[in-house]
């Protein structure tokens, strides 16, 4: 279930409600019921989880400047 975030519009309290995508927004505060505005997130970086995730799995092009890198280093030393 998504996390919306909740701001009151009458005494600033900001929280959290885990709803369902269908279920309606929330219209009171919990702590002085008065009016609240469902507040836009900037969502979630990517979970990546399980196996699959290597540094061999990508392509290495760096090769070449890396070694270019590391004689910079040297002579800038």
């Amino acid at each position: 279930m998504p996390t919306y975030d909740y701001k009151c519009l009458d005494c600033g309290h900001t929280f959290e409600a885990f709803q369902r995508i269908a279920e309606g927004h929330l219209t009171n505060c919990p702590l002085c019921n008065g009016h609240i505005r469902r507040l836009i997130g900037a969502g979630t970086a990517p979970i990546f989880k399980g196996t699959g995730f290597y540094q061999t799995d990508y392509k290495n092009n760096s090769s070449s400047s890396s070694n270019s890198s590391t004689d910079e280093k040297s002579t800038s030393s």
